[in-house]
């Protein structure tokens, strides 16, 4: 069995404060040993010199809606070993675990119990079939939107307590986008998961500042069901939901911490985010209250902003799944900047990329071409979040240490999941006996490319990156034959 050696990098594993000059061996998949500098290697080994390198355990990220070769070697380039589609799902996740091995994967992958697809089932008669890229109008379904009859809401939580007997990491809840559904379903999902000692990963509902007629603020409802089922609640995007009333989010958030509860933040270092224009809070009657306007938003397909209300109107009935870009904040505006900052500098947030899919003018959505074929757009956080957030925050602000930044982007979501994906236990670390998920930075050049105008760039740093000890990316460009990832499913409950 070959093995490698990674030579004389500085070694930060999140899991034991480890931060030393080391080397690392690497055998079968896993680490095998962590060795002073200069230990006479193994004769079957090869030695890669990583001096002036930082070594760390590859980065995990809980929400990826990427679900191709080509987005998850965009990601492997930003650092990510295992991309999780944890916020929305997909259904059947047999099927999606499936097809995912079939095609092959360069970095690990996992799904959640789709809730808006067990709901769409149900209400609106859809079936589901782990179609990640075709189901996006279904945000403008009314049908699915309302709240459940009991024999309705009895036929959804069956479906979603079947799918984390078949491995779902957890149940995704896409709440935003059905925000006057009854809280009482939600108490009941909740309910669901802690009893089968999954976590929720949701969307939350509008918070009171957008919308005062809101059932119950967004951020609250998490908190609570948190505190009144015990289990483990993640709030996603907390940057995006919150908007510019990130402070009393975080607020809300912290208190209930302090009460015991048992909910983690994940945020982005994006001033827009990206979704499908038909969803409800896009209609051009609840822009104000996000501080929008139809201009804020842009086309992803085709670069056009939309022009007003009226050719707002016109996408959303005839084209509801177009993935459209949605400025909530301005990058520019130092204030805002402040803000974005401080969602990633809350204690113990989570390092997550909502990254989306590569579409290109022809409509299709993967390649196995590398470089990427030229005309791809997607968001710029599917290429550059984890290099923009090491950018931000360890070289330019100084906020984070490298043991902290592996920590936030490695360690914490690995532990998220080791209740309910035993193998998740062996991530987020870089210790003897762990999977050798393992990225290589350069300290000094680690930085994002990828714009709003030129989106599918890949980062700038990334030495090497390996999945399940195979190379996916060495000397800073992509190994094309390389595709080693391997599904994390939950445990059967």
């Amino acid at each position: 069995m070959t093995a490698v050696l990674l030579a004389g990098g500085r070694v930060v594993d999140p899991a034991t404060g480890t931060d030393r000059v080391a080397d690392i061996l690497i055998r079968g998949g896993t680490v095998a040993e962590i060795l002073d500098p200069g230990t006479t290697p193994p004769a079957d080994a090869t030695v890669v010199d990583v001096a002036g390198k930082i070594v760390g355990p590859g980065f995990i990220d809980l929400h990826s809606h990427v679900h191709s070769i080509a987005g998850q070697r965009l990601q492997a380039m930003d650092g990510v070993t295992t991309a999780l589609d944890l916020e929305m799902g997909l259904s059947p996740v047999e099927k999606a675990y499936a097809d995912a091995a079939a095609q092959g994967r360069p970095l690990h992958y996992g799904f959640s119990a789709s809730w808006l697809l067990a709901r769409a089932v149900v209400l609106s008669g859809r079936t589901a079939d782990a179609d990640p890229f075709g189901g996006l109008d279904i945000l403008s379904d009314r049908a699915w939107l309302g709240d459940s009859s009991p024999a309705q809401l009895a036929r959804w939580l069956g479906i979603l307590e079947s799918e984390l007997a078949d491995g779902a990491l957890g149940i995704g809840v896409l709440m935003g986008y059905a925000p006057e559904t009854d809280p009482a379903e939600f108490r009941a999902v909740a309910r669901l998961a802690a009893s089968a000692g999954a976590p929720t990963f949701t969307h939350v509902r509008e918070i009171v500042e957008s919308n005062p007629a809101t059932p119950v603020d967004g951020t609250l409802e998490v908190a609570r069901s948190a505190m009144e089922f015990g289990g483990a609640a993640h709030h996603c995007h907390v940057n995006s939901t919150s908007r510019r009333h990130i402070d009393r989010t975080l607020s809300t958030i912290e208190t209930a911490r302090a009460g015991g509860a048992g909910i983690t933040v994940e945020a982005y270092p994006y001033g827009a985010g990206s979704t499908g224009i038909g969803a409800a809070f896009l209609a051009p009657e609840a822009l104000p209250a996000w501080q929008l306007t139809p201009q804020s938003l842009v086309l992803v397909a085709t670069g056009e902003r939309i022009r007003d209300e009226a050719h707002l109107r016109h996408v959303r009935a005839t084209d509801p799944g177009a993935l459209c870009i949605v400025e909530f904040l301005d990058e520019r505006d130092e204030r805002d900047a402040a803000r974005l900052r401080a969602s990633l500098a809350f204690p113990d947030s989570i390092v997550a990329s909502d990254s989306m899919h590569v579409i290109w003018p022809d409509g299709s959505t993967d390649s196995r071409e590398w470089p990427l074929p030229p005309g791809g757009q997607t968001h710029p956080r599917t290429a550059g979040t984890f290099a923009k957030s090491l950018r931000l925050m360890v070289r330019e602000r100084g906020l984070w240490t490298w043991l902290e930044a592996f920590r936030r982007c490695s360690y914490l979501p690995a532990r998220l999941l080791d209740g309910v994906a035993p193998a998740a236990t062996r991530k987020g670390r870089l210790t003897a006996g762990a999977d050798a998920d393992i990225v290589v930075i350069d300290p000094d050049t680690i930085t994002d490319r990828a714009t709003y105008l030129d989106p599918t760039r890949p980062s700038l740093g990334v030495a090497h990156l390996l999945v399940a000890g195979e190379f996916v990316v060495r000397d800073g460009d992509i190994v094309e034959n390389a595709y080693p990832g391997r599904g994390l499913r939950g445990e059967p409950r």
